[in-house]
């Protein structure tokens, strides 16, 4: 093919070899390190590990590319009458699926004497028998879709008649039905008087490059959607929580008298490791007898799903405890209430009725932490009737505990995401050694803060709640 002289510029001297030996070092020094993250970012279930892998595979694309176009550079376009010449990759880099030398081709329109040119590579893109002649530009557009002709022609006719750069895609439908995708970059060539002699172009097949692309705009655009989601169950979740769980603070008096009042205090901890909204609950109810029910619990997961069937199961809890329900008999209503839902899940719970008059506390649980009781500056574990899980079984039954308190005395309860799992034992004692300080607050309010301050900065693998209940004189 001879040298062109373009209309906007003349002719460049070729680059040194060394020069383009060094960066083509450099671009597979770099796909190593690229492939390299690429590797490491394989969780396929999270669209955010998939939008970033979706974007290391583009940009290992690219710079394969760039690696085979700087070959190119290096070793010169083979001509026409030679065989492709196969990729010779550097050992770093793996196989790729086709030569990069096959998917760049070049062509040359004479318009002199209506000769066509073409490298053997442009032959390969098209999907052309190297024996056959090469297609004038009036024939060219049978290869293309035929979508994308009049694009291809006004192209050609801007370049030809306007001296435009043509710089466009368009798709090349093979003989086998197969269609790629083709970028076409070119320039009139000017004849000594500035007449437009030829047109040469460079055709490139972007069809992998455009598949990398979509992918990275598909999984960019799950995303934001999966983010969007995200944010909405969240949002619904804290207005349903708020709303169901109880927005009391300070000291809660009973509406029919009796020997003192409950002072009472709660508060919510999110978990460290999540955004979503679990199912933890805290409630204290005044009771038609004139006595308490003090709940806390837990159903297992998180979202807006969880937390409605937290309303559920504490709407339920409520109502039954009204029309006279025991502790026990409530863990066992719960549990056939889960066992029965559509979406089956698992719960662990405290229950517990106060009585006023004699100060006594009956109470069940299931599967769930013992409350903690404190008097005189010490603290110690109530010991848990039987009950299994919320959920786990069908029938089961719960047992139930009576516990005599005292003027003074002070009753924590909280659900198992206070403290990690893997150092219960001893974040139980911490618990328990808060006791000298409990017995000099003023308040179930500081005795909160005080449980706060100590687990609240700690990292919790779930949510959690704290309810304190100190009995008055």
């Amino acid at each position: 093919m001879p040298s062109h002289v373009f209309a906007d510029r003349p002719g460049g001297q070729p680059p040194e070899p060394g020069a383009v030996d060094a960066l083509i070092t450099q671009t597979r020094r770099l796909r190593g390190e690229v492939d390299a993250v690429r590797r490491g970012t394989s969780h396929e279930r999270d669209p955010h590990a998939r939008w970033q892998r979706a974007l290391c595979d583009l940009a290992v694309h690219q710079l394969n590319d760039l690696d085979g176009h700087l070959a190119q550079l290096r070793d010169g376009p083979t001509p026409q009458s030679a065989p492709a010449a196969p990729p010779q990759p550097a050992a770093p880099l793996p196989p790729q699926r086709g030569s990069l030398l096959s998917r760049v081709g070049s062509a040359e329109w004479n318009l002199l004497n209506d000769e066509a040119s073409w490298s053997g590579e442009l032959y390969q893109i098209l999907g052309r028998d190297p024996s056959a002649p090469p297609l004038s530009l009036d024939e060219l557009p049978s290869l293309v879709h035929p979508d994308d002709q009049p694009r291809l022609t006004t192209m050609v006719t801007d370049c030809l008649i306007d001296g435009k750069p043509i710089d466009g895609e368009f798709r090349v439908v093979r003989p086998g039905g197969g269609v790629r995708q083709v970028h076409m970059m070119g320039e009139p060539v000017l004849a000594a008087d500035g007449s437009t002699a030829s047109m040469w172009a460079v055709l490139r097949d972007v069809s992998e490059l455009r598949r990398s692309q979509r992918a990275v705009r598909e999984t960019r655009d799950s995303l934001q959607r999966q983010r969007q989601i995200a944010q909405t169950e969240h949002r619904l979740a804290v207005e349903l929580q708020e709303a169901v769980l109880p927005p009391w603070r300070g000291t809660l008096r009973f509406p029919r008298g009796g020997p003192g009042a409950l002072d009472l205090a709660a508060h919510y901890l999110p978990s460290s490791t999540s955004a979503l909204i679990g199912g933890d609950w805290y409630d204290a109810l005044e009771l038609p007898d004139g006595q308490t029910l003090l709940s806390v619990g837990d159903l297992t997961g998180h979202g807006v799903s969880v937390t409605s069937g937290m309303a559920m199961l504490l709407g339920a809890l409520r109502g039954m405890a009204v029309a006279g329900a025991r502790p026990g008999q409530l863990l066992g209503y719960l549990n056939q209430l889960l066992d029965t839902s559509v979406q089956p899940a698992l719960g662990s719970a405290v229950c517990g009725r106060y009585d006023p008059a004699l100060r006594t506390l009956t109470w069940a649980q299931a599967g769930h932490p013992a409350p903690l009781l404190f008097r005189d500056g010490t603290g110690r574990t109530l010991t848990p009737p039987d009950g299994v899980l919320l959920g786990a079984t069908s029938g089961a039954m719960y047992g139930q505990a009576e516990e005599q308190l005292a003027p003074g005395d002070l009753l924590l309860l909280h659900t198992d995401g206070l403290v990690p799992r893997r150092a219960r034992d001893a974040a139980q004692s911490r618990l328990l050694g808060l006791a000298p300080r409990f017995a000099q607050a003023q308040s179930a309010q500081d005795c909160v803060r005080m449980a706060v301050e100590e687990f609240g900065e700690a990292p919790r693998e779930d949510d959690a709640c704290l309810m304190v209940v100190r009995i008055g004189t």
